[in-house]
Formats: C-alpha cells, sequence, structure tokens
C-alpha cells in the first residue's frame, strides 16, 4: 500500500520560513537517498527547485547525495531529482517529497509520498485538500509533527 507522510510545520520552527523548510527536504531527501529509494523533489517553481539544487551543492562532501535538475544529469539518473510542477520525473522514482501547494495528480505514481503542512492559513488548507486527495486515492496516511522529532527518531519513524 502507497504511503502518504505530512510533515507539519510548526509555527516558529526552524521549518516555518521558506530556506528552513528548503533544508529540512534537503535533510529527508539525502536520508531516503542513503537508504537506497530514488526520490523526487517536487518544488513549487523553477526558482525553488534550483534553490533546493543549489543547497544540495552545499552539502559537505560526507554528506553529499548525487542530484539532478529534471532534464539534467546522467541518462540512468542520479538518487535524487528535482523538478517542479510543470515538469515531470525523467526515471521511475519510489518516493515523492512535495513542496507545492496545489499540484496532487502525479502522487499515485509513487509508492510514497512525503508532503507538508505549513502554518499560514492558505497553504493550510491547501494541505488539508492534498491530504484528503491521497486518503481517497487509498494512501495509508501518517502524520509526524517535525518540532518533536530529532534526527535519531525521525529515522525511526520515517
Amino acid at each position: 500500500m502507497a504511503i502518504a507522510t505530512f510533515y507539519i510545520i510548526e509555527p516558529n520552527s526552524p521549518q516555518d520560513n521558506e530556506h528552513g523548510h528548503i533544508d529540512y527536504v534537503v535533510y529527508l531527501a539525502s536520508y531516503f537517498a542513503s537508504q537506497g529509494a530514488k526520490v523526487y523533489i517536487n518544488a513549487q517553481d523553477k526558482n525553488q527547485a534550483e534553490a533546493v539544487d543549489e543547497r544540495l551543492w552545499q552539502k559537505d562532501p560526507e554528506e553529499f547525495q548525487s542530484h539532478n535538475l529534471s532534464g539534467e544529469g546522467p541518462q540512468y539518473g542520479t538518487p535524487i531529482e528535482i523538478g517542479f510542477s510543470q515538469v515531470k520525473p525523467h526515471r521511475n522514482r519510489q518516493l515523492v517529497i512535495n513542496m507545492a501547494n496545489d499540484n496532487t495528480i502525479f502522487a499515485q505514481t509513487f509508492a510514497q509520498v512525503v508532503d507538508f503542512v505549513p502554518c499560514e492559513e492558505k497553504s493550510k488548507q491547501q494541505a488539508r485538500e492534498r491530504y484528503k486527495i491521497y486518503r481517497q486515492a487509498g494512501f495509508e496516511m501518517q502524520t509526524i509533527n517535525i518540532k518533536n522529532v530529532t534526527r535519531s527518531s525521525e529515522k525511526q519513524s520515517t
């Protein structure tokens, strides 16, 4: 059964801003890729996709994960591919990390979806709508409160 996990972003947490959110997405993508998953990051737009790409390049060498923007990279892809709502993943991917507010049509092609519930009310409502769509599509639903997750306990719960 496909799984959709929503990470709840708490007000005033490190993830409650664009930079902190990107850092957390990079952390999750790196973690899942290190476990052997083929990860697709679905950014809100091209600028956000490029910001995620740049952040992945800034990781320390011992933490570096091979990645590429959609349409770039080697023929058989890298562990992490970064795109946005107007593009589709180049190769089959098991897991999508969704940063977009409204794109859910693609989700059924993945075995696992990671999504977020932001603090801002309009974005929170959009997350609720995505939650309903995933649930109606038959996904097993999970929620994780980011504020109460440490790196060691997160690895056990994801």
